[in-house]
């Protein structure tokens, strides 16, 4: 009777404490998220205390509201590792908060059917209180990792409020080991964890009264640990969940299979454990996903991306290595091209060249492109390197005491080449983050790397394209002068008697000579496609020439003004001999050409008519204007198409009209020559 009373009076003075710390704690001042989570957890506290005090422990209000006390808990210390200065929450400890919430939620469904008249009341009960025991056991590791990660400016009243939470997570862990023991939860068991809770709820207002900063920083070591201790206890629970269900389910050879099965999983444990490839992969992964980087990325990435794109710096492939060398403080680097199958030494950055191999490695290269892994030297060196690795390095690299680290560069799959960056002043093994780090920025200097030897082939296809044009324009002018002087020649035959023919055949000959010279100059290195500049050019003597050539083939037909433009005068001959020859071979032989000039307020007028058979207005709108299309059996198609690029670079352009069966007009529009250049 005595300690049925001591324990109602204990407990509810705990709930008096309780009730009242959530006032100290809210008046406290600081970052109000972590003290409303503390004074709803003290609240629930205060309540779950009450409930034992006046309902009893074993009832199932009672269960529910240390379920509550347990789930606020929870929350406040995941709030506080929220606080840790990173990202993002821990999702390492996250996850365990997540496990561990949800095995209080499940105990206390057990609690409920164990209240329920059923058959496995019984056992539910017992799987209940060791649910709750791996609770008390969780939340004691999590409150160790808090206490561990604590900030060095954290005042006493957090390290007070923590040590204090521990000691109430210890009494649970004794008071449900004692319970599972067999030890009924009354009188004494009872009694003595009243006190400790009034001690607890002591302990928590000395911590609160002591202000202090509520940061923590959760190190790797502790979460390991951490998640280590979860580990274990999570296989011993669901080792007793799976014992008690052969007992039950086992007959007579329960004993038989508990021990099988207990051996068994052991055995499997313990050869898990063993592996240090799978130790080190889930390391790797948990410090990959679940823990801040070392690297800032953004910061990291913002320097690779300025170094590589600095202009008249250094070459680009001097800039590639400096960049990729920063990332790891290296403090030199060579680029390997590939070659021919192999790697060979191309731009270096603070590298001694005097080492360099002239042959190519073609052994690092198909390693490099197959595998697409980076090579440490130093641990081939040591002899520490996987053996693809160790082979694949070179004699010359091993022996380059600077030589470090070999990064692959791959796009698209294919090898671009590779960078040897030098060891820098505290050289380190790499680790995954490196690994990562080095890999994306070899891929992305890779892409650079390609792009600029794409441009460099097509500035080469460029101006290989450029002499082909060239050499198919100026083949189309010895074409028409050889037709020109096939014509000649023909009709030498006929007139060779005639005096005036004479003349004229000798002015041929002499133009044609002229026009080879020109064409043999434009073939020169270096003629550059304009001989002159655009100037006040008078249009009727240069028709007047060009018609004197021809005399019974074109006419010529101008207004009273005299027309003056900007042109360029051996350019706007050369269109102007261009159309004037289409048009001749497109007329009959008793249908000369017209040569019209006109001007109006802008612009200057040149006409060239013909009344051949004319062309249809797709062809004139598709195929008139496009090299290597032409309507004459054995034509080129590249008369209309370099006379449209001159008159375009006079700033003047060729309009068409034309009709089947009738002719057509081409038409030259030049700018006319302002009245001050065309008076000078």
């Amino acid at each position: 009777m005595l300690t049925a009373a001591l324990s109602l009076w204990l407990h509810a003075l705990a709930a008096l404490l309780f009730a009242l710390l959530p006032f100290a704690a809210l008046r406290t001042g600081g970052d109000p998220l972590p003290r409303r989570a503390l004074a709803a957890a003290l609240g629930l506290t205060a309540l779950a205390a009450l409930a034992t005090a006046g309902i009893g422990a074993e009832e199932i209000a009672t269960r529910l509201a240390e379920t509550l006390r347990t789930l606020a808990w929870l929350a406040f210390l995941l709030l506080l590792h929220r606080r840790a200065g990173e990202p993002r929450p821990p999702l390492a400890l996250g996850t365990v908060y997540g496990v561990v919430a949800l095995v209080t939620v499940a105990a206390m469904a057990l609690d409920m059917v164990a209240t329920s008249p059923t058959p496995i009341a019984g056992e539910a009960t017992s799987v209940a209180l060791l649910l709750n025991l791996l609770v008390a056991v969780g939340v004691l590791v999590m409150v160790q990792a808090l206490h561990s990660a604590l900030a060095h400016t954290a005042g006493g009243g957090l390290r007070w409020t923590v040590a204090a939470l521990g000691g109430f997570w210890l009494i649970e862990f004794a008071v449900l080991t004692l319970a599972y023991l067999g030890v009924p939860m009354s009188g004494l068991l009872l009694v003595a964890r009243g006190a400790a809770l009034v001690c607890v709820a002591a302990a928590m207002g000395l911590g609160l009264q002591r202000r202090g900063d509520w940061r923590v920083r959760m190190s790797r070591t502790v979460a390991y640990q951490s998640l280590t201790l979860v580990a274990v206890g999570a296989y011993f629970v669901l080792l007793a969940l799976a014992t008690s269900a052969l007992a039950t389910l086992g007959g007579a050879h329960a004993r038989l299979l508990q021990t099988a099965f207990v051996f068994g999983a052991t055995a499997a444990i313990l050869a898990l454990v063993s592996n240090s490839g799978l130790r080190g992969w889930v390391k790797v992964k948990l410090a990959k996903h679940l823990f801040r980087h070392r690297y800032d990325y953004r910061a990291e990435w913002l320097r690779f991306t300025e170094t590589l794109g600095a202009p008249g710096a250094a070459p680009l492939d001097q800039r590639i290595v400096r960049a990729l060398a920063d990332l790891t403080a290296s403090p030199a680097g060579l680029l390997l091209v590939a070659e021919e199958g192999g790697l060979v030494a191309g731009a270096g950055w603070h590298w001694d060249r005097a080492t360099l191999p002239l042959s190519a490695d073609q052994a690092l290269a198909t390693h490099l492109e197959t595998t697409g892994r980076i090579i440490e030297v130093d641990a081939v060196r040591l002899a520490q390197a996987d053996a693809a690795d160790a082979d694949a390095t070179p004699g010359w690299m091993r022996a380059a005491d600077a030589a470090w680290v070999v990064v692959p560069l791959l796009h698209r799959g294919a090898l671009v080449g590779a960078i040897l960056l030098g060891r820098p002043a505290l050289a380190r093994r790499l680790d995954w983050e490196d690994f990562d780090l080095l890999k994306a920025a070899g891929r992305q200097v890779a892409s650079y790397l390609a792009e600029a030897r794409a441009q460099e082939a097509l500035a080469e296809a460029q101006r290989f394209d450029e002499f082909n044009r060239r050499f198919a324009f100026l083949l189309h002018d010895i074409k028409n002068l050889v037709s020109q002087l096939a014509l000649t020649a023909r009709n030498a035959e006929r007139h060779a008697d005639n005096p005036a023919f004479r003349a004229d055949m000798i002015a041929t000959l002499r133009d044609s000579s002229d026009r080879l010279n020109a064409l043999l100059a434009r073939l020169g290195q270096h003629h550059r496609g304009r001989s002159e500049p655009p100037r006040p050019t008078p249009l009727l003597p240069l028709l007047e020439r060009l018609v004197a050539r021809q005399p019974g083939q074109v006419r010529l037909v101008s207004g009273a003004e005299p027309a003056i433009a900007l042109a360029e005068p051996a350019a706007l001959e050369q269109l102007l001999v261009h159309l004037i020859q289409n048009a001749i071979e497109a007329s009959p032989a008793d249908a000369p050409v017209t040569l019209a000039l006109a001007t109006d307020e802008e612009n200057a007028i040149i006409d060239v008519i013909d009344r051949g058979c004319g062309m249809s207005p797709g062809f004139v709108r598709n195929r008139l204007f496009k090299p290597f299309t032409s309507s004459k059996p054995g034509g080129f198609g590249l008369g209309t198409f370099e006379a449209q690029q001159l008159a375009q670079g006079m700033g003047g352009r060729i309009e068409v009209s034309s009709r089947e069966g009738q002719g057509t007009r081409f038409r030259v529009v030049l700018r006319a020559a302002p009245a001050v250049e065309a008076a000078a």
